[in-house]
């Protein structure tokens, strides 16, 4: 959550304490948290990290579909190593991942077709002004994705 609270605020995307920011943290560190980076994560090992990171959070990259299945994988591997005693990171990334699905954010309507897709017309546009409410994670993916470029 360090290394996510760093990025994001070093980028300077939102507005720290918002629920945009806090949507960018969460999605961040559950990604960091899920790459298995049981190693540690200080100095030289963060930033070795970061390409996977972007490609984690890149647009088009299934990544709610890739965190179930990690989360998964390491509530078994846990109850595995522990015998059923409870994992506190675990425990915590399970929340998040619960407050990232079901805390809904009003966000710009992008569309499926928006500006950045291959597909669209050159000429496609925006319209700022239509807001759709989205789960909190659709927000903090790209909060995430740009915040790890710019950091």
């Amino acid at each position: 959550e360090y290394v996510a609270d760093e990025m994001l605020r070093t980028g300077a995307l939102v507005e720290g304490g918002s629920l945009e920011y806090r949507a960018g943290r969460e999605t961040l560190a559950l990604t960091i948290y899920l790459c298995d980076a049981s190693d540690g994560l200080a100095g030289v090992r963060a930033i070795s990290r970061i390409e996977e990171w972007l490609n984690l959070t890149s647009y088009g990259h299934p990544w709610s579909a890739w965190v179930r299945e990690r989360l998964d994988a390491r509530r078994r591997e846990r109850e595995r190593e522990l015998g059923g005693g409870s994992d506190p990171d675990l425990a915590l990334a399970q929340e998040s991942w619960r407050w990232l699905r079901q805390t809904e954010l009003l966000a710009a309507d992008l569309g499926d077709e928006g500006p950045w897709h291959p597909a669209a017309p050159l000429d496609a546009f925006v319209d700022e002004c239509e807001q759709i409410w989205t789960p909190a994670w659709q927000l903090g993916l790209p909060l995430s994705h740009l915040a790890i470029h710019l950091f």
